[in-house]
């Protein structure tokens, strides 16, 4: 049960604008912090801190886990003290916890291939290849309309994307087909793009964790080991492989910072590899060049110096 400060906090994230699935997990990572709580929020210290933290380590959650916890708390108690003018201080002082820094994971050409392989159902086809041709999150193709396509310019318009960000993505020409195939059996006048196919449901738009079952069930019949956001990965990846500027996949991708886009750099090596042989080729020619020139001057030192030599009478 929500607390009087969790409600009104609710309405706070609300008028901000927040998307719902973000007030949802702020919600239920709050309802576990205060369930936890034996003690006013008021009295809150970062000691109190430190043992809930331990607390989510016994519970074997991951680092990343924890981040997320501490950073929602330290934004709800920042509300509790410059809008709802608490009389405290945030116990949350700085999140010092150290993050692995895994490289984003893309699929590969044939992997690509063999997953679109076992799909057959034309909404399926349709959605994932938004995924990998349009960089689009989960959220956002579930959040999609018909009117966010315009199909014969080959772009989307991607409405309240994360951090409330609109953007524009196109179409690659196999995407435009796949949802083609899908729109001319779809009969549906929803406003929704992907909707549920089958049982009590049916009609409405597909969820998040419908979607995510989906890719879990083609993961399935693939042997593949894929989600729906390595599709987004991979996206970028064969962009920056096909000398793609970085700028141009920020943008598309919806980044907010050039450094999240950057760490596609540290896996796309097939760039790297033609950037290395282009730079090393100039190197080596012009090296090349200047030891052929050292091996003319020296020859000529060497020629003139016989024929001085032949000039000295014994």
């Amino acid at each position: 049960m929500e607390t009087t400060e969790l409600i009104r906090y609710r309405r706070a994230l609300k008028r901000k604008n927040y998307s719902v699935h973000t007030v949802k997990n702020y919600m239920n990572i709050l309802d576990h912090f205060m369930r936890w709580l034996t003690i006013p929020l008021s009295e809150v210290s970062p000691e109190d801190i430190g043992v809930y933290v331990d607390h989510l380590l016994r519970q074997r959650r991951r680092p990343k886990t924890i981040r997320c916890h501490l950073q929602t708390i330290r934004l709800f108690f920042d509300y509790l003290v410059n809008e709802d003018k608490r009389e405290m201080v945030n116990p949350v002082t700085r999140i010092s916890l150290r993050l692995p820094k895994p490289l984003p994971r893309h699929l590969k050409d044939d992997q690509v291939t063999k997953l679109f392989s076992v799909m057959t159902d034309p909404r399926d086809r349709a959605m994932f290849m938004l995924m990998l041709r349009c960089g689009l999150r989960v959220e956002e193709v579930a959040q999609l309309t018909v009117d966010a396509v315009e199909y014969g310019r080959r772009r989307i318009f991607v409405s309240n994307g994360k951090g409330g960000k609109d953007r524009v993505v196109y179409m690659s020409e196999d995407a435009r087909s796949a949802l083609w195939a899908y729109l001319q059996r779809r009969s549906s006048k929803a406003k929704g793009l992907f909707l549920v196919q089958k049982g009590p449901l049916k009609g409405k738009p597909l969820s998040v964790r419908g979607i995510q079952k989906r890719i879990e069930y083609y993961a399935r019949r693939s042997g593949l080991n894929v989600s729906c956001h390595q599709l987004r990965h991979t996206m970028a990846t064969q962009l920056l492989n096909a000398d793609a500027d970085l700028a141009t996949i920020q943008d598309l991708l919806g980044h907010g910072q050039i450094t999240t886009t950057q760490r596609y750099c540290r896996v796309a090596n097939l760039k790297v590899q033609r950037d290395y042989y282009k730079a090393m080729n100039v190197v080596l020619q012009r090296t090349q060049g200047r030891q052929e020139d050292d091996d003319e001057e020296e020859s000529v030192n060497i020629h003139g110096g016989t024929e001085s030599l032949q000039l000295v009478p014994r």
